[in-house]
């Protein structure tokens, strides 16, 4: 044996998860939440701004109830099969791929849909961008997910839904200020831009998710990169020997199949979380899409309306702060107690003889129960699964929810055509943060049983365990 031979160490056998879960907020981390934030800004923006734009759309098309509906609910289809479709595809190809090509997409038809000629050509338009733009949120939660220690999962994942929810928050102040001097088609040009701008920014910037790598055993290189940069002086380079601890090998070697989803005690998580996202979702969407008009039909005007409905979503991104570090410590369980307040208050809405401030601020309250119910909705689903499943199973779970989401505008557009009067619509949707609070609190209750069984993974690991072994 040859001295050369003799001297020579195997390659360093470094533990991920140890990495990330002892790591600080650092400067990678803080980096890749503002550009996750941008991106769904963005997102937030293209999805909700079509409600701003609908009154518009009823003075230059002549669009009615029904037909305004229609266009609510096939954008969020198309957001249903989008998160479906690009979780698959970010499972399959990488988070950092998929997201950069739904960035592109949502943008080119953004810009698209500006140049409709009629509804027919609207509604087409907008299912393709509500495709691009479904596939965005699953992937984003899933990469910050996989680089943030257990922790801090929800309340990073909050942090980036703050742009989602901001997006929104503009979308009414930016439509009235372009949309009476240049036409309803200004707005998307802007966002169209705006979204087209970021996508060299994230091709330069944005890093694939090391334990999803180190989980598929592919790219040694870029995992040692982001490692580094999470733990200077780590020494990980392409020859290290990469581990994932908390996930077993034979979930590492599936391929994905729905029935994955379903097994040992993820059958109870994923049925329950999908229940609780529909009767959420069911809430927000019929709100976003019919608030402006319905407020504008009982009397406030249409800059009012956008202000109240902007104001709300910004009550309901507080909410979501407010209980992020909560569901970081109890899970679904801090969650629940939003929806069932919020069913009691949307039904004096509907039903209660109020005027016009006093419809403005319960308004408010309930946005801010529907919102931060949403909110925690969003940091929860990625949570339950291990990284080879992640992006699928919160895919399903946000695709699933639209069912909810389309069903909700098509509902309030059935019901105003039958001269049903505009308030009393709040009142019928009372009944789905109820079905939210039921089944958060299974959720919470099968969160504090497995927290039982098995302590969340870095909290009690013990201090002298290196982060890098050699074997």
């Amino acid at each position: 044996m040859t001295t050369a031979t003799q001297s020579a160490e195997p390659p360093a056998t470094i533990i991920v998860t140890e990495v990330i879960e002892r790591q600080k907020i650092n400067a990678f981390v803080i980096r890749l939440v503002l550009l996750s934030w941008a991106v769904t800004f963005l997102d937030g923006f293209d999805m909700l701004v079509i409600s701003f734009v609908a009154p518009y759309l009823r003075d230059g098309f002549g669009a009615d109830a029904i037909s305004l509906g229609e266009l609510f609910s096939v954008g969020v289809f198309g957001a249903m099969v989008g998160g479906i479709a690009f979780g698959w595809l970010g499972d399959r190809f990488g988070r950092r791929p998929v997201i950069i090509a739904s960035v592109a997409a949502f943008g080119l038809t953004g810009l698209a849909l500006a140049a409709a000629a009629d509804m027919q050509q609207l509604l087409v338009l907008r299912l393709l961008n509500g495709v691009a733009l479904g596939g965005l949120m699953p992937l984003a939660w899933a990469l910050n997910i996989e680089f943030v220690p257990s922790r801090y999962r929800a309340s990073v994942v909050t942090i980036i839904m703050l742009g989602y929810t901001l997006g929104g928050v503009v979308a009414g102040p930016i439509t009235v200020w372009l949309a009476p001097h240049f036409g309803w088609q200004s707005v998307f040009v802007a966002s169209g831009v705006a979204t087209l701008a970021l996508v060299p920014v994230l091709l330069a910037m944005l890093p694939e998710s090391a334990r999803y790598l180190a989980v598929k055993q592919r790219s040694p290189e870029r995992i040692a990169r982001s490692l580094n940069a999470i733990s200077p002086g780590l020494g990980a380079s392409r020859d290290s020997r990469f581990v994932v601890t908390d996930e077993s090998a034979p979930q590492q070697e599936k391929r994905f199949r729905l029935g994955a989803l379903f097994e040992g005690d993820l059958g109870v998580v994923t049925t329950f979380l999908w229940l609780a996202y529909i009767g959420s979702s069911m809430a927000v969407y019929f709100k976003s899409n019919w608030g402006p008009i319905i407020f504008e039909d009982v009397g406030f005007t249409r800059t009012q309306a956008a202000w109240i409905m902007s104001a709300s979503s910004v009550a309901g991104s507080l909410a979501g702060l407010a209980v992020m570090r909560f569901t970081d410590r109890f899970g679904p369980i801090a969650i629940m107690f939003y929806p069932a307040l919020a069913g009691p208050l949307l039904l004096v809405m509907g039903l209660a003889d109020l005027s016009l401030p006093s419809l403005a601020l319960l308004s408010l309250s309930t946005m801010a129960m529907i919102g931060g119910t949403h909110f925690g909705m969003h940091s929860l689903a990625g949570l339950f699964y291990p990284s080879a499943i992640r992006a699928n199973g919160a895919g399903w779970a946000t695709s699933v929810a639209k069912i909810g989401s389309v069903f909700a505008p098509l509902l309030g557009g059935y019901l105003l055509a039958t001269n049903l009067p505009p308030q009393q619509l709040f009142a019928a949707l009372a009944v789905t943060p109820l079905l939210s609070a039921i089944s958060l609190y299974v959720l919470g209750r099968n969160h504090m049983a497995r927290a039982r069984q098995t302590p969340l993974h870095g909290s009690a690991a013990p201090a002298a365990e290196p982060a890098q072994a050699k074997i």
